[in-house]
């Protein structure tokens, strides 16, 4: 229905969200350049995801979980004189799988990214991990070559969603144990905003909470009771399982939000803020001790005008549903067949 808003008394805005974000089609970026690489292990069930930009992009990052593994996220260092990146990456082995960010780093330079140091360019990609070192081959780890091999593969449309990339052995809702789990996995989302401004979210999820469907109140994924249906996570950590079982840094929710709009680093701070809400309000519980999760806002455009509010509420919804999507296509939701460690 129309409302009236601060705009001039002319002038009325509809309240009609859905009508105000047209989606995308599934496994596009929709953004020009914008392009997604996945390389994994299937033996091993680990791999890395890259985000390659078009250009060097202001970003920043909002890290909200207790167990956070990164690698050059400057926007996480106040005042950091490097307020841009040329990727990001997002990979499984937990912090010795960061060294995928040295590939894709290599790989940039040979393409002549980066800032100029005397003969070299240094591009700038910051890299978050999910911890799978419990599922498959833990010895086996994404590295330099995977993050290259990530870089070669990566498009702008036709990508896969589920178990691939860094979401191979990703798994979610382990409230109740590995061996009760769901597997997690990869997922993509965009939409048009008003003004043409795309918003495109990729998510994976590795979580220790259950996941919701935020548009049908559902769970879709998580802990699993011995008749197959699902656990109530946040009454078992009402019930101490937190402090009784799990007490691993094994979880993870990492999103990368891009948008074509132009976008100052400090707006792209409130815009990772408001975008990282989705995990909330898919992820439950979500923000734990034992959760890495951060989210990255990238400004790869040059669309001016657009707020930072409007982009942090884009990033919000498009965020949630590609949660959503990381655990419902593609071998995710399954219930998991590893045993593992609580």
């Amino acid at each position: 229905m129309p409302i009236r808003s601060g705009l001039p008394d002319n002038t009325t805005v509809t309240d009609d969200l859905a009508g105000l974000l047209k989606p995308l089609p599934p496994g596009c970026t929709g953004i020009p350049g914008v392009r997604v690489g996945h390389a994994e292990d299937r033996s091993a069930l680990t791999g890395c995801t890259v985000v390659v930009l078009p250009r060097p992009s202001p970003y920043s990052a909002h890290a909200s979980g207790g167990g956070v593994s990164t690698r050059q996220v400057s926007a996480l260092v106040p005042h950091h004189a490097v307020s841009w990146a040329d990727a990001v990456v997002v990979c499984g082995g937990s912090a010795y799988g960061l060294d995928a960010a040295g590939g894709v780093l290599t790989w940039l330079e040979t393409r002549g990214r980066g800032i100029p140091v005397g003969t070299m360019r240094v591009p700038s990609v910051p890299a978050a991990a999910v911890f799978d070192l419990f599922v498959g081959d833990g010895r086996v780890r994404p590295d330099g070559r995977m993050g290259r091999a990530a870089c070669e593969a990566a498009r702008e449309d036709g990508l896969p969603e589920g178990r691939v990339g860094a979401g191979t052995g990703a798994t979610v809702g382990k409230a109740l144990g590995l061996a009760r789990a769901c597997w997690g996995g990869v997922g993509l989302a965009g939409v048009e905003a008003p003004g043409g401004v795309t918003v495109t979210a990729l998510a994976v999820v590795n979580a220790f909470g259950n996941v919701y469907d935020p548009d049908t109140g559902r769970c879709v994924a998580g802990a699993r009771r011995d008749d197959g249906t699902f656990a109530d996570a946040e009454a078992l950590v009402l019930r101490g399982v937190l402090g009784e079982r799990v007490r691993a840094l094994a979880n993870t929710t990492v999103g990368v939000v891009v948008t074509d709009a132009a976008l100052s680093g400090a707006e792209c701070a409130r815009a990772a803020v408001m975008s990282a809400q989705a995990i909330a309000r898919c992820v439950r519980p979500s923000e734990t001790a034992v959760d890495g999760d951060i989210v990255f806002f990238v400004s790869c455009g040059e669309r001016a005008g657009a707020d930072a509010h409007a982009m942090g509420v884009a990033g919000r919804i498009t965020l949630s549903r590609a949660i959503v999507r990381a655990v419902t296509g593609g071998g995710a939701g399954a219930p998991t067949p590893v045993g593992g460690e609580d």
